[in-house]
């Protein structure tokens, strides 16, 4: 939703908000605002006003803005359109077990509370001290709206809403609405699991006297069977997975917009955020969930770093490496970014492929199935390799290829394949590996000879 907000308001000249929406008590976590700020500053999704850069409506935090609510409240319980509710949690969810036991139509809250005193609800069983606030649906309430992306909308009929919670925090549904008009927000870009949401919202501005906003409700990412992605159970619903596990932040921005809507053809594909700005037409945006294809995501990714020097890849690398933790050379990684960078997809790809690299000598680990195609010959060809190597006085990639291929195809008449096999194995232990001459430069000359003495 950040990536289509920010389009729009950069292509319009407008601002950018980032409002911290903390009202759930029950659901809150001191890290998630951190999380927030860290995923969206990643991605490249700077804002114009927000908690941390401030702006001429703050604060931007809902928790911090509870004076500004209450009037509001007030008003629509001097008007008649917000009523208290004293029901107890215990009462409400016995509620909701007879409505859908019996399968009725209409479900929801039964407005008990609604016309009494506070005496008079007490004298009721299910009473709770501390009432919260509903907001009164009206029965004629405007249940169809125009949204951006589809048009006319005509969602379920909302039941009485709690619009003010026993604790004196606000909902969302009313602090979203107070918020938006008291800030200037004219889009609001969000999920479609809101739709049956904005008829309270509208009434709400209406009940207010407020101008609304003009939505856009996006379409829900899917798995691959067509089931809405969890973020329980699903770590890529988690942003900052993508940085964990080695994405790049322009190429996931790349593959958010290809889901937001796809371009015209595959040429098109890859797009900056600026070239996306340029072109960003609500008209376009998918109204059926994008499935969110990991082996797209993969190719885009590969195809950026693969644009990348070798310099920027590395630092690259070098950031992740220090974001995960991970505690290698830098200067060696250097060294191996030119052999490895066709083969990468992402930047976690970069330490398994130069582990052998990093690995001292005596602690290589051969893989049983590399030692298991060695064929006969191989205690012949890994003497006849260090005979020759032994003799080698530039250790560079050329030479290498040059004494290798003399004394050990020629020398000794075998097929490039079979030559070269025994070798491999025994500098990298592996059978599939970077480039083997390249890798022995970068290697050295010791390292080399002491890995196939060791085979």
């Amino acid at each position: 939703m950040s990536l289509f907000n920010l389009a729009y308001a950069r292509q319009t000249g407008g601002q950018f908000v980032l409002r911290i929406e903390d009202t759930d008590r029950a659901r809150f976590r001191a890290d998630s605002e951190a999380q927030i700020f860290e995923s969206l500053q990643w991605l490249g999704l700077g804002w114009d006003e927000g908690p941390d850069v401030g702006g001429p409506y703050g604060p931007y935090r809902q928790s911090e803005r509870l004076e500004t609510y209450q009037p509001f409240v007030e008003r629509l319980l001097a008007a008649g359109h917000a009523y208290y509710c004293w029901c107890s949690p215990e009462r409400l969810q016995e509620l909701r077990k007879a409505q859908e036991a019996s399968k009725q139509a209409v479900t929801g809250y039964d407005r008990l509370c609604y016309g009494k005193t506070r005496e008079e609800r007490a004298a009721l069983p299910g009473f709770s001290e501390q009432p919260v606030v509903r907001l009164l649906i009206p029965d004629d309430v405007q249940l169809s709206f125009t949204d951006i992306i589809r048009g006319e909308i005509k969602a379920p009929k909302p039941d009485d809403q709690v619009i003010l919670k026993a604790d004196g925090f606000p909902t969302y549904h009313l602090a979203v609405v107070v918020d938006d008009a008291l800030m200037g927000i004219t889009h609001v870009v969000r999920g479609e699991e809101w739709i049956s949401s904005t008829p309270k919202h509208l009434l709400l501005y209406k009940l207010l006297g407020l101008e609304p906003p003009q939505y856009a409700h996006m379409p829900l990412l899917r798995n691959p069977d067509k089931s809405k992605i969890s973020k329980r159970k699903n770590p890529a619903a988690r942003l900052l997975w993508f940085r964990e596990q080695g994405y790049l932040p322009e190429a996931l921005r790349n593959f958010l917009q290809l889901m937001g809507y796809p371009p015209a053809d595959d040429e098109h594909e890859v797009a900056s955020f600026d070239e996306f700005v340029a072109d960003f037409d609500w008209a376009k945006v998918n109204t059926v969930g994008p499935v969110f294809d990991v082996q797209k995501l993969d190719w885009l990714n590969g195809h950026y770093i693969r644009s990348l020097s070798d310099d920027e890849l590395a630092a690259r690398v070098r950031e992740h490496w220090d974001y995960v933790g991970v505690s290698a050379d830098p200067q060696l990684m250097r060294q191996a970014i030119p052999i490895i960078k066709e083969r990468l997809v992402t930047l976690s790809d970069v330490l398994p492929k130069i582990q052998f690299l990093l690995t001292p000598d005596d602690e290589l680990q051969i893989e049983p199935d590399a030692r298991a195609a060695l064929r006969e010959d191989a205690p012949q060809v890994v003497a006849a390799a260090i005979t020759a190597l032994e003799q080698v006085g530039e250790w560079s990639t050329d030479v290498l290829h040059e004494t290798l291929q003399r004394a050990l195809v020629d020398g000794l008449e075998l097929k490039p394949k079979f030559a070269f096999a025994p070798v491999r194995v025994a500098i990298t232990g592996s059978r599939v590996s970077p480039p083997l001459f390249e890798s022995m430069a970068i290697l050295g000359r010791d390292s080399c000879l002491r890995r196939l003495k060791a085979l």
